[in-house]
């Protein structure tokens, strides 16, 4: 059994650097067979899960004498109770209420509720804070403030305060799209060229702009509607057709 693996008193300083190798691609693992998900997003069940996977394995890290066995096994085991239990949850809505919370309505039809505010323990000055970060700086604006199930609040204002869009004018702007990157730090991403146009446009469309290479590009991406966005490696200018 190889050194790093079982521990031992001397493990070497090469010893420590393999097994942070091992921790960090075990961890990767469990993540992507655990599935994507933002950081922000995060509920107390992930948030659990984070932290006693990070205190099973980062003890190993810390400590050559520790078997990476046992820690690997019982990460192993609460990575799958883990994917159990969000399972679960996804196919028994009776179940997710009792592993997720229920959103809380802070705000309704304009008017603080203070009982909600004490069961979810925000202070007034707390609701304040998310509701500036929300755009929402005048109270008399917000029609809705919802406490969502990851800690953050969603905020609903009156619809007569709501920004104007084009559809509310009559218009039907061309939708967008996502915009893909065709150059990043000087390298051409073909597979994303190919979908647009061929190098012949893009060779055109950096001479437009005065460019001679793609190595001169720190940055070039274009979208469906075929509005292109450049920022050099140099001066980090931005050239738009």
């Amino acid at each position: 059994m190889p050194q790093f693996w079982a521990g031992s008193p001397e493990l070497p300083v090469s010893g420590f650097i393999i097994r942070a190798v091992f921790v960090y691609v075990y961890i990767f693992v469990l993540l992507k067979i655990l599935g994507q998900r933002s950081i922000m997003s995060l509920n107390p069940i992930d948030f659990l899960f984070a932290v006693i996977i990070g205190d099973v394995l980062g003890e190993t890290l810390s400590d050559g004498e520790i078997r990476l066995s046992g820690p690997f096994s019982s990460a192993g085991v609460i990575a799958f109770f883990h994917l159990s239990l969000s399972y679960i949850a996804l196919k028994t809505p009776r179940f997710r209420r009792i592993i997720e919370d229920e959103p809380i309505i802070l705000i309704k039809n304009g008017k603080i509720l203070h009982e909600q505010l004490r069961k979810a323990k925000i202070t007034v000055e707390s609701l304040m804070m998310d509701l500036r970060s929300n755009n929402a700086i005048d109270l008399n604006q917000v029609d809705y403030a919802v406490l969502e199930s990851n800690g953050q609040i969603s905020v609903l204002k009156k619809s007569k305060y709501d920004s104007l869009t084009p559809a509310d004018m009559g218009q039907e702007p061309e939708s967008k799209g996502y915009p893909s990157v065709i150059i990043q730090d000087g390298h051409i991403i073909d597979a994303n060229l190919s979908k647009f146009a061929d190098r012949a446009w893009l060779r055109k469309t950096l001479a437009d702009h005065g460019f001679r290479r793609a190595a001169e590009i720190f940055l070039l991406t274009v979208d469906e509607t075929g509005k292109v966005y450049i920022s050099d490696k140099e001066s980090s200018s931005i050239g738009e057709p």
